[in-house]
Protein backbone atom coordinates (compact mmCIF):
# COMPACT_ATOMS: atom_id res chain seq x y z
CA UNK A 1 0.00 0.00 0.00
CA UNK A 2 1.14 3.63 -0.62
CA UNK A 3 2.05 5.65 2.46
CA UNK A 4 1.38 8.95 2.82
CA UNK A 5 4.51 11.53 3.74
CA UNK A 6 5.06 16.00 3.71
CA UNK A 7 5.40 15.79 -0.35
CA UNK A 8 1.94 13.53 -1.43
CA UNK A 9 1.45 10.00 -1.89
CA UNK A 10 4.53 7.57 -1.98
CA UNK A 11 4.49 5.06 -4.86
CA UNK A 12 4.26 1.13 -4.31
CA UNK A 13 7.18 -0.70 -4.74
CA UNK A 14 5.61 -1.85 -8.27
CA UNK A 15 4.95 1.33 -9.68
CA UNK A 16 8.16 2.38 -8.45
CA UNK A 17 10.13 -0.49 -10.77
CA UNK A 18 8.71 0.39 -13.62
CA UNK A 19 9.01 4.10 -13.43
CA UNK A 20 12.37 3.40 -13.14
CA UNK A 21 12.41 1.00 -15.46
CA UNK A 22 11.19 3.42 -18.16
CA UNK A 23 13.54 6.34 -17.15
CA UNK A 24 16.42 3.79 -17.98
CA UNK A 25 14.76 3.32 -21.21
CA UNK A 26 14.38 7.14 -22.21
CA UNK A 27 17.03 8.53 -24.03
CA UNK A 28 18.86 11.51 -22.43
CA UNK A 29 18.94 13.61 -25.20
CA UNK A 30 15.55 13.15 -26.33
CA UNK A 31 13.72 11.00 -29.02
CA UNK A 32 16.01 11.19 -31.54
CA UNK A 33 19.12 10.98 -29.20
CA UNK A 34 20.50 14.73 -29.91
CA UNK A 35 18.83 17.89 -28.05
CA UNK A 36 16.81 20.20 -30.48
CA UNK A 37 19.68 22.67 -30.08
CA UNK A 38 22.53 20.71 -31.32
CA UNK A 39 20.20 19.32 -34.05
CA UNK A 40 19.60 23.10 -35.42
CA UNK A 41 23.85 23.62 -35.12
CA UNK A 42 24.33 20.70 -37.20
CA UNK A 43 22.02 21.95 -39.71
CA UNK A 44 23.42 25.29 -39.11
CA UNK A 45 26.78 23.85 -40.22
CA UNK A 46 25.38 21.95 -43.36
CA UNK A 47 23.60 25.55 -44.99
CA UNK A 48 25.66 26.33 -48.33
CA UNK A 49 26.26 30.27 -47.52
CA UNK A 50 24.91 32.74 -49.90
CA UNK A 51 27.77 33.89 -52.41
CA UNK A 52 26.61 37.50 -52.26
CA UNK A 53 28.83 39.98 -50.95
CA UNK A 54 31.25 36.59 -50.31
CA UNK A 55 33.77 38.55 -52.85
CA UNK A 56 34.31 41.09 -49.48
CA UNK A 57 35.91 38.43 -47.84
CA UNK A 58 37.87 37.16 -51.06
CA UNK A 59 39.57 40.85 -50.97
CA UNK A 60 40.32 40.57 -47.71
CA UNK A 61 42.77 37.52 -48.44
CA UNK A 62 44.84 40.07 -51.28
CA UNK A 63 45.88 42.16 -47.87
CA UNK A 64 47.33 38.62 -46.67
CA UNK A 65 48.70 38.00 -49.76
CA UNK A 66 50.37 41.39 -50.13
CA UNK A 67 51.72 40.34 -46.06
CA UNK A 68 53.05 37.59 -46.67
CA UNK A 69 54.86 37.77 -50.04
CA UNK A 70 56.42 41.20 -49.38
CA UNK A 71 57.95 40.31 -46.03
CA UNK A 72 58.57 36.41 -47.32
CA UNK A 73 60.65 38.06 -50.17
CA UNK A 74 62.53 40.35 -48.38
CA UNK A 75 63.55 37.70 -45.58
CA UNK A 76 63.75 34.73 -47.74
CA UNK A 77 63.90 35.77 -51.38
CA UNK A 78 61.04 33.78 -52.62
CA UNK A 79 57.33 34.30 -52.62
CA UNK A 80 54.98 32.01 -50.74
CA UNK A 81 51.76 32.92 -52.73
CA UNK A 82 52.25 34.65 -56.18
CA UNK A 83 54.36 31.72 -58.01
CA UNK A 84 54.52 33.31 -61.09
CA UNK A 85 57.72 35.36 -59.77
CA UNK A 86 58.55 31.95 -58.09
CA UNK A 87 58.70 30.38 -61.29
CA UNK A 88 60.73 32.98 -62.85
CA UNK A 89 62.97 32.81 -59.97
CA UNK A 90 63.12 28.83 -60.50
CA UNK A 91 64.07 29.62 -64.01
CA UNK A 92 66.83 32.08 -63.37
CA UNK A 93 68.27 29.66 -61.07
CA UNK A 94 68.17 26.79 -62.95
CA UNK A 95 70.35 28.32 -65.69
CA UNK A 96 73.41 28.25 -63.31
CA UNK A 97 72.63 26.06 -60.36
CA UNK A 98 75.29 26.60 -57.93
CA UNK A 99 75.07 30.30 -58.06
CA UNK A 100 72.62 30.78 -55.39
CA UNK A 101 69.39 28.96 -53.64
CA UNK A 102 66.88 30.98 -54.43
CA UNK A 103 65.53 28.72 -57.01
CA UNK A 104 65.71 25.87 -54.67
CA UNK A 105 63.07 27.91 -52.13
CA UNK A 106 61.05 29.13 -55.22
CA UNK A 107 60.74 25.32 -56.41
CA UNK A 108 59.70 24.56 -52.86
CA UNK A 109 57.13 27.17 -52.93
CA UNK A 110 55.47 26.09 -56.15
CA UNK A 111 55.26 22.70 -55.07
CA UNK A 112 53.50 22.64 -51.72
CA UNK A 113 51.23 25.20 -53.66
CA UNK A 114 50.19 22.98 -56.33
CA UNK A 115 49.59 20.14 -53.71
CA UNK A 116 47.94 22.68 -51.50
CA UNK A 117 45.59 23.31 -54.63
CA UNK A 118 45.56 19.48 -54.96
CA UNK A 119 44.11 18.85 -51.08
CA UNK A 120 42.30 21.43 -50.62
CA UNK A 121 40.05 21.73 -54.49
CA UNK A 122 39.25 17.65 -53.31
CA UNK A 123 38.17 18.73 -50.21
CA UNK A 124 36.05 21.54 -50.96
CA UNK A 125 34.78 19.39 -54.12
CA UNK A 126 34.16 15.93 -52.22
CA UNK A 127 32.00 17.76 -49.57
CA UNK A 128 30.56 20.20 -51.14
CA UNK A 129 32.33 23.82 -52.35
CA UNK A 130 30.31 26.40 -50.06
CA UNK A 131 29.16 24.88 -47.44
CA UNK A 132 29.72 26.37 -44.64
CA UNK A 133 31.67 24.33 -42.29
CA UNK A 134 33.50 23.04 -44.93
CA UNK A 135 34.74 26.35 -46.26
CA UNK A 136 35.29 26.83 -41.81
CA UNK A 137 37.78 23.93 -42.01
CA UNK A 138 39.30 25.26 -44.67
CA UNK A 139 40.13 28.33 -43.18
CA UNK A 140 40.59 26.90 -40.21
CA UNK A 141 43.41 24.82 -41.35
CA UNK A 142 45.38 27.47 -43.15
CA UNK A 143 44.88 29.40 -39.86
CA UNK A 144 47.07 26.05 -38.39
CA UNK A 145 49.51 26.47 -41.07
CA UNK A 146 50.13 29.75 -40.72
CA UNK A 147 50.25 29.43 -37.05
CA UNK A 148 52.83 26.75 -37.21
CA UNK A 149 55.01 28.71 -39.22
CA UNK A 150 54.94 31.42 -37.45
CA UNK A 151 55.89 29.27 -34.53
CA UNK A 152 59.41 27.94 -36.43
CA UNK A 153 59.92 31.52 -37.34
CA UNK A 154 60.03 32.63 -33.74
CA UNK A 155 62.11 29.75 -32.50
CA UNK A 156 64.57 30.11 -35.24
CA UNK A 157 68.33 31.55 -33.62
CA UNK A 158 69.49 31.94 -37.13
CA UNK A 159 68.15 34.82 -39.16
CA UNK A 160 68.39 34.60 -43.70
CA UNK A 161 67.34 32.64 -45.87
CA UNK A 162 70.16 29.25 -45.95
CA UNK A 163 69.06 25.90 -46.49
CA UNK A 164 67.41 24.67 -43.30
CA UNK A 165 64.50 23.48 -42.36
CA UNK A 166 63.57 26.39 -39.95
CA UNK A 167 63.05 27.93 -43.69
CA UNK A 168 62.13 25.58 -45.72
CA UNK A 169 59.48 23.87 -43.22
CA UNK A 170 57.56 27.40 -42.62
CA UNK A 171 58.08 28.35 -46.19
CA UNK A 172 56.31 25.15 -47.76
CA UNK A 173 53.33 25.58 -45.01
CA UNK A 174 52.54 29.14 -46.01
CA UNK A 175 52.67 28.43 -49.62
CA UNK A 176 50.66 25.42 -49.44
CA UNK A 177 47.70 27.11 -47.12
CA UNK A 178 48.27 30.00 -49.96
CA UNK A 179 46.42 27.55 -52.44
CA UNK A 180 43.28 27.35 -49.59
CA UNK A 181 42.88 30.87 -50.73
CA UNK A 182 42.40 30.39 -54.23
CA UNK A 183 40.78 27.38 -54.16
CA UNK A 184 37.94 29.49 -51.90
CA UNK A 185 37.32 31.88 -54.89
CA UNK A 186 36.59 28.75 -57.37
CA UNK A 187 34.19 27.32 -54.72
CA UNK A 188 32.50 30.99 -54.13
CA UNK A 189 32.48 31.56 -58.05
CA UNK A 190 34.68 34.86 -58.04
CA UNK A 191 37.26 32.81 -60.13
CA UNK A 192 39.16 36.43 -60.84
CA UNK A 193 39.23 36.71 -56.99
CA UNK A 194 42.29 33.95 -56.44
CA UNK A 195 44.21 36.45 -54.05
CA UNK A 196 47.49 35.27 -56.00
CA UNK A 197 47.32 36.83 -59.22
CA UNK A 198 47.31 40.33 -60.80
CA UNK A 199 48.36 40.42 -64.33
CA UNK A 200 44.89 39.08 -65.73
CA UNK A 201 43.12 41.70 -63.34
CA UNK A 202 45.22 44.40 -64.40
CA UNK A 203 44.15 43.49 -67.98
CA UNK A 204 40.53 42.49 -67.24
CA UNK A 205 40.40 45.97 -65.57
CA UNK A 206 42.01 48.33 -67.86
CA UNK A 207 40.46 46.35 -71.14
CA UNK A 208 36.54 47.12 -69.26
CA UNK A 209 34.36 48.89 -71.46
CA UNK A 210 32.25 50.04 -68.53
CA UNK A 211 35.41 51.56 -66.43
CA UNK A 212 34.22 55.00 -65.97
CA UNK A 213 30.46 53.56 -65.26
CA UNK A 214 29.09 54.30 -61.68
CA UNK A 215 30.29 52.30 -58.59
CA UNK A 216 26.79 51.10 -58.84
CA UNK A 217 26.71 50.12 -61.99
CA UNK A 218 29.74 48.30 -62.48
CA UNK A 219 30.45 45.51 -59.61
CA UNK A 220 33.31 43.44 -61.34
CA UNK A 221 35.45 46.92 -62.42
CA UNK A 222 34.78 47.56 -58.54
CA UNK A 223 36.49 43.95 -57.26
CA UNK A 224 39.48 44.08 -59.92
CA UNK A 225 40.23 47.57 -58.56
CA UNK A 226 40.35 46.77 -55.16
CA UNK A 227 42.29 43.64 -55.14
CA UNK A 228 45.78 45.33 -56.22
CA UNK A 229 44.96 48.32 -53.89
CA UNK A 230 44.11 45.92 -50.93
CA UNK A 231 47.31 43.28 -52.00
CA UNK A 232 49.75 46.62 -52.82
CA UNK A 233 48.10 47.53 -48.66
CA UNK A 234 49.26 44.11 -47.83
CA UNK A 235 52.58 44.35 -49.02
CA UNK A 236 53.10 47.83 -47.68
CA UNK A 237 52.61 46.47 -44.31
CA UNK A 238 54.23 43.42 -44.95
CA UNK A 239 57.74 45.60 -45.75
CA UNK A 240 57.29 46.97 -41.99
CA UNK A 241 56.64 44.20 -40.81
CA UNK A 242 59.95 42.97 -42.10
CA UNK A 243 62.62 46.08 -41.74
CA UNK A 244 61.17 46.40 -38.03
CA UNK A 245 62.86 44.01 -34.30
CA UNK A 246 59.64 41.28 -35.09
CA UNK A 247 60.08 40.64 -38.64
CA UNK A 248 58.43 37.81 -40.69
CA UNK A 249 56.97 36.79 -37.54
CA UNK A 250 54.91 39.83 -37.14
CA UNK A 251 53.66 39.63 -40.93
CA UNK A 252 52.17 35.58 -40.08
CA UNK A 253 51.02 36.64 -36.70
CA UNK A 254 48.88 39.70 -38.55
CA UNK A 255 47.84 37.23 -41.41
CA UNK A 256 46.89 34.66 -38.58
CA UNK A 257 44.40 37.34 -37.01
CA UNK A 258 42.76 38.03 -40.93
CA UNK A 259 42.13 34.38 -41.21
CA UNK A 260 40.43 34.63 -37.64
CA UNK A 261 38.20 37.19 -38.94
CA UNK A 262 37.55 35.89 -41.90
CA UNK A 263 36.43 32.59 -40.11
CA UNK A 264 34.30 34.03 -38.22
CA UNK A 265 32.32 35.95 -40.89
CA UNK A 266 31.98 32.71 -42.25
CA UNK A 267 30.55 31.15 -39.37
CA UNK A 268 27.67 34.27 -39.18
CA UNK A 269 27.09 34.57 -42.86
CA UNK A 270 24.08 34.43 -44.33
CA UNK A 271 22.56 31.03 -46.10
CA UNK A 272 21.59 30.29 -49.59
CA UNK A 273 17.73 31.32 -49.14
CA UNK A 274 15.56 28.95 -49.52
CA UNK A 275 13.50 28.92 -52.77
CA UNK A 276 9.72 30.17 -52.72
CA UNK A 277 6.93 27.59 -51.94
CA UNK A 278 4.35 27.36 -54.88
Amino acid sequence: MATANGYGTLPSRDTAVRQSSDNENEPLLGKNGSSPRLARFREYMKDDIDKRWADLLLLLSYVITGLLDSSAVFIWGSFVSMQTGNTVYLGLGLVRPTQGTRWIRSGTSIGFFCFGSFCFSRFHRYFSPKRRWVLLASFAAQLLLVISAAIVVMLDSEKGSDLRWEVLVPLALVAFQSSGQAVTSRALQYNSLTSVVLTSIYCDLFSDPLIMAGLSQNAERNRRAAAPVLLLAGAILGGVWAHSPIGLAGALWTAAALKVVIIGAFFFWRAVPEPASR
